[in-house]
């Protein structure tokens, strides 16, 4: 996939954005992040979550479960041998791993500038960014955007 930019278009450039395209977009508020950086955080949480949780808790369960069904605590299946329960704590083992790291990725992303968002990660709300920065165009065209609100 080619890197590509997103350009928002604001105000007269973008024609008519009225109440039902949600307002006027202040340019100064749009918080951009370039997908190379949410790709390069992505594949970072990814990795990492994977070699430093899911594969351990995952050898770690199966290494209990084994233990447990050597020892005589848990039975193997008479059919299956103990396959059946070593794969199901290999799973067990790699989603809690794959959980667990979700707070670091949160940050990860947060520092990026992804921050103050319900949710993980750039489509957890839709609609746009709210404005951080007033400018004079952004004041001129408010009032003016939400009369035209009030007469629909």
């Amino acid at each position: 996939m080619s890197s590509e930019t997103i350009t928002v278009k604001t105000g007269d450039a973008a024609g008519t954005a009225g109440p039902d395209k949600g307002g006027w977009k202040c340019p100064m508020g749009d918080h951009h992040v370039h997908r190379d950086d949410l790709r390069k955080v992505w594949k970072e949480c990814h990795e990492e979550s994977f070699w430093y949780r899911a594969l351990p808790f995952s050898l770690g369960s199966m290494a209990v479960t084994g233990g447990l069904i050597y020892k005589g605590i848990w039975n193997s299946s008479k059919r299956f041998g103990p396959f059946p329960k070593l794969a199901v704590a290999g799973i067990l083992g790699y989603a809690l791993g794959k959980a667990s790291y979700v707070g670091t990725c949160r940050s990860k992303f947060q520092g990026i500038g992804l921050e103050g968002r319900p949710g993980f990660g750039p489509w957890s709300r839709p609609g746009h960014r709210s404005c951080h920065h007033v400018c004079e165009e952004c004041k001129k065209k408010a009032p003016a955007a939400s009369a035209e609100q009030l007469k629909s």
